[in-house]
């Protein structure tokens, strides 16, 4: 499973990050992308997750 953090976006003074990961679905099989933007800190977290 892939997992990337693809870019790191300014808005006003704080510093956001947009994460991207795959999840492969248990019914189809089929691989999505799920994403977030939230702060560097809450990435290692978001990509754990199931």
């Amino acid at each position: 499973m892939a997992k990337k953090t693809v870019a790191t976006l300014q808005t006003a003074s704080k510093r956001l990050t947009k994460a991207i990961k795959m999840v492969k679905s248990p019914k189809s099989g089929a691989y999505t992308f799920v994403e977030a933007v939230m702060t560097p800190e809450e990435v290692d977290e978001f990509l754990k997750k199931k």
